[in-house]
């Protein structure tokens, strides 16, 4: 997330692009962005303006960024393995901020939070590594990150921007500052704790939307009705909102709601729509591996020692990131029945994928080897395989990509 903004500023000023991983600083240095968020070309035309007043500097070293006067956090806000919000890397950069923080420096948080964390958690460790004061020597902003990953038409500079500040007149200024590149313009809200609850919402409202179709799939599969048949009729209507079942993962829809949960239940309250819908969303998993197995048992094959191949393990289409990625619900259902799976995806990088979710991928998808396939993620070039003669295999389609007539299933 950081990145496209890094690049956005360094045309208007002299920017300094800051992580503690020396690899990604390493590729980007040499003119290259791995997640394709940036292309190179630009990336290489900014990096080409160092030694003026406009320009990006990218480095891991915390001695380079202390003469800034403006620092822009956009580090990870994840949950840990019982869905509990993980602030530890935000509180780490607000520590590390605040070893180097000086007088009237402003500190601008785009991280999603649930409301309150600006002040609440991030403010005290800034105080407290700095021995300056908040609001009397330095100053804070919010203004939450909308860029959706792989989106190449809603890009940073197309998207309006929700801006605050920690007093009226740091908002003006957030919001000024914003404006220099954002052409979509800005949205300056009342206070932090307003700006950080409409990020918040903005994904609980679409897991929400997400889950109850994704109900109505576990509903009318049981009643042997296509639910894509389903929402083609209901869509006739003009009010009728027109979601998608699927998979919810990223690093937004699929953990944010629980940021907002854990604050609702700090202060009292049990939010039971929001529980719910993550519920039904992180069960679809176990679901399609279910649903597989029992597609196979129908087809009179042997599921244990039976052969799948995953298509895609991102956690979009025609996108690299696998961050929270759902795929690896349905790996693990289908091992649970001694299923053995395969794993193939043109878009994620091997390593990465052995490295964060300990799966190794194949570097080629032959589809005759197996006994089910199941598509799970829309990338463009699974169009291209080869799809026919496959009657005697199970193929589960997650995502309605594939004609119809070819597949036994589909969410």
């Amino acid at each position: 997330m950081g990145l496209p903004l890094a690049v956005a500023f360094a045309e208007k000023y002299q920017v300094v692009g800051f992580d503690i991983n020396e690899s990604r600083i390493k590729e980007l240095n040499n003119g290259h962005d791995h997640t394709l968020e940036v292309e190179d070309e630009i990336l290489r035309s900014v990096l080409q303006k160092q030694e003026s007043s406009t320009g990006l500097i990218n480095t891991s070293k915390l001695d380079d960024i202390a003469n800034c006067n403006i620092y822009i956090v956009t580090v990870p806000t994840p949950v840990d393995k019982n869905n509990n919000p993980d602030l530890s890397p935000l509180i780490g950069a607000s520590r590390m901020i605040g070893n180097i923080l000086k007088k009237d420096d402003l500190v601008i948080y785009e991280s999603t939070v649930y409301p309150g964390c600006t002040e609440e958690d991030c403010v005290p460790e800034l105080e407290k590594a700095s021995g300056l004061s908040f609001n009397r020597d330095f100053f804070c902003g919010y203004s939450p990150e909308r860029i959706n990953p792989g989106d190449k038409k809603n890009t940073l500079r197309s998207i309006k921007k929700v801006t605050s500040g920690s007093t009226p007149a740091i908002g003006v200024r957030v919001d000024d500052l914003y404006n220099e590149i954002i052409d979509a313009g800005t949205h300056r809200a009342p206070n932090m704790k307003v700006a950080e609850a409409s990020k918040a919402i903005e994904n609980a409202q679409r897991d929400m939307n997400i889950s109850f179709v994704n109900e109505l799939a576990l509903i009318f599969d049981k009643m042997d009705i296509d639910t894509h048949d389903v929402l083609e009729a209901a869509g006739t209507k003009w009010n009728f909102l027109k979601y998608s079942p699927g998979l919810v993962g990223g690093h937004c829809i699929g953990v944010d709601p629980y940021y907002l949960k854990q604050k609702a239940q700090s202060l009292g309250y049990y939010p039971a729509v929001i529980s719910s819908g993550r519920k039904v969303n992180d069960s679809m998993g176990e679901f399609i591996g279910s649903k597989v197995v029992k597609l196979l048992i129908q087809k009179g094959k042997q599921v244990r020692e039976s052969r799948c191949l995953i298509l895609g393990v991102t956690f979009k289409e025609n996108c690299p990131d696998i961050r929270n990625t759902r795929v690896v619900d349905i790996v693990e259902e289908l091992q649970d029945y001694g299923v053995d799976v395969d794993v193939y995806d043109p878009w994620a990088e091997k390593e990465e994928v052995q490295r964060e979710l300990g799966l190794e991928l194949i570097l080629e998808a032959n589809l005759s080897g197996y006994d089910s396939i199941i598509l799970a993620v829309s990338h463009k070039e699974f169009m291209d395989l080869k799809w026919g003669n496959l009657e005697d295999k199970v193929i589960f389609d997650v995502k309605a990509f594939l004609p119809r007539e070819i597949v036994d299933a589909r969410l």
